[in-house]
């Protein structure tokens, strides 16, 4: 791979491995999805039929009748087969700065990490380099669909630059296309004809990744001329899915679902993600119910940044989880189902315990948090055919090593990856019905290369980054006083023992 001129050109050694046209997985345990209870149906010693890009099969026993010819049968005794997980909202382009955002606050990350500070020091070439290796990261975690709210289309060629690496990365990507003015590069405007050509290109027709939309500007002021040309692109261009941040609260950015019901844009047939909904309404929450849309939430984000999140345990049917910025924590969809399987079991807990009662029953089961993590996430974005193994669902699945130190005795199946497994005990990733992980590695004929480019890019640009100050926190923002959580200090006596930052 070469950039001539800024553009990425695309070269045939970043194709992924080919399989074969059919593959029968047989004897695992089957952690399928049954459409007629919209819950789950564990098999024991079960067989998967794949054909081509599709599930085909789903059976207790062997399966009656002949196979497809040139069928590739796959002995999973003792092993766990999943559907892949799905993530609402990511940011893939910024896996450069990995590591050095360790402390970070939202504040600080909008004034240094964002696409507001970015543009000026990034290469078309290094936003390929850094999406392509986050998608292969998230690969390897059995993330095979993700929501990228893909805040690079600064240019042209920064925004073909990480469309190409979608595609070339072989996952399931709704790439979602940033509407957004950047001071000194680029208005909106600027950025209507760039998307245009974003969905003309040949290329993303033969790939699992789609176009979608991320727009910002819903409300509180909304530019309502702006607004109605990003939305009749989006509709003409048949836009996947549109999605964008709602923080609401002090954080000032409604981007709510009452801002876009005032516009007429909520009830439609394409689907809407709300990041975070940190502080989503009653009156917001009915309207998801009424529409039929999703928020996403992001656990481990949420707590990491202070968006927090006091009222999104009450609006899990129209729930789905996200990654957020995986340059600053996990980048797999198991621990943020995991985590929020807890925190919302403290919370209510801790809802009991405030009235001085003991709690006698678990709020949250495994199977929910599992859901949430698979397809919820699907019906988020209104795919039918993700999310799950049912008979005529996409081939996107997840081989666990269910004889792994970790799993070793396992019972059931869902509590074993929902509360003991962890990305290492992950065997296998297919998108497709292609093999994307195999053996516990990546098998993608582009990653060796793909791996040494990213870290000659990361050395540069972390280099750049590392002697930027630290912004200083403003002394309000959005009309809110701006001030400084207590420490918490590890070390005993008098003093800060916040401790240093290792970059």
């Amino acid at each position: 791979m070469r950039p001539i001129n800024g553009i990425i050109t695309l070269l045939p050694v970043f194709l992924t491995a080919v399989s074969a046209a059919s593959i029968l997985f047989k004897k695992g345990t089957v952690i399928a999805y049954n459409k007629q209870t919209k819950g789950l149906r564990v098999i024991r010693e079960g067989y998967v039929l794949v054909e081509n890009d599709r599930i085909t099969g789903v059976y207790d026993s062997v399966p009656p009748g002949r196979l497809p010819p040139g069928t590739d049968v796959v002995d999973l005794s003792g092993k766990i087969i999943t559907p892949g997980f799905i993530d609402t909202h990511r940011h893939g382009w910024q896996t450069v700065f990995k590591t050095m955002a360790s402390n970070t606050t939202l504040l600080e990350f909008f004034g240094r990490y964002s696409s507001f500070v970015a543009p000026f020091f990034w290469s078309a070439s290094d936003v390929y380099d850094s999406q392509l290796a986050g998608l292969y990261e998230a690969l390897n975690a059995g993330v095979t669909s993700s929501l990228d709210h893909a805040t690079h289309t600064w240019s042209k060629d920064a925004a073909e630059a990480g469309l190409n690496a979608c595609i070339d990365s072989g996952a399931r990507v709704f790439w979602g296309f940033t509407f957004a003015n950047i001071t000194g590069l680029v208005t909106v405007e600027d950025l209507y004809p760039v998307f245009r050509q974003m969905a003309a290109k040949p290329s993303l027709k033969k790939s699992p990744t789609t176009l979608a939309v991320a727009y910002d500007g819903w409300g509180p002021n909304p530019n309502v001329a702006e607004i109605d040309k990003i939305m009749s692109l989006a509709l003409e261009l048949n836009a996947s899915v549109i999605t964008t941040h709602s923080l609401q609260g002090p954080w000032g950015f409604t981007n709510s679902p009452e801002d876009i019901d005032a516009l007429s844009y909520l009830n439609i047939s394409t689907p809407i993600v709300f990041s975070h909904a940190s502080f989503l309404t009653p009156a917001g929450a009915s309207l998801l119910r009424q529409t039929n849309q999703y928020i996403s939430i992001t656990p481990e984000s949420e707590m990491h940044y202070g968006q927090a999140h006091p009222v999104s345990y009450n609006i899990q049917d129209q729930a789905s989880l996200g990654i957020d910025t995986h340059i600053t924590f996990s980048t797999d969809i198991l621990t943020q189902a995991r985590i929020w399987l807890q925190q919302t079991r403290y919370e209510r807990y801790l809802a009991v315990l405030k009235q001085d009662k003991l709690p006698g029953t678990n709020p949250m089961s495994v199977e929910q948090a599992f859901l949430l993590a698979t397809r919820n996430g699907a019906l988020a974005l209104r795919r039918d055919d993700l999310g799950g193994i049912f008979i005529g669902g996409k081939a996107d699945l997840v081989i666990w090593d269910a004889n792994s130190p970790a799993l070793l005795g396992w019972v059931d199946p869902v509590a074993a990856v929902m509360l003991h497994a962890s990305v290492g005990d992950i065997e296998a990733v297919l998108v497709d019905g292609k093999w994307m992980k195999k053996g516990g590695k990546i098998v993608a004929k582009g990653w060796p290369a793909a791996r040494t480019r990213f870290l000659a890019t990361a050395k540069r640009l972390q280099a750049v980054w590392r002697d930027m100050p630290l912004p200083p926190p403003p002394a309000e923002f959005n009309g809110h006083e701006v001030v400084a959580p207590e420490r918490v200090d590890v070390l005993r006596g008098p003093g800060d023992g916040y401790g240093n930052i290792y970059i």
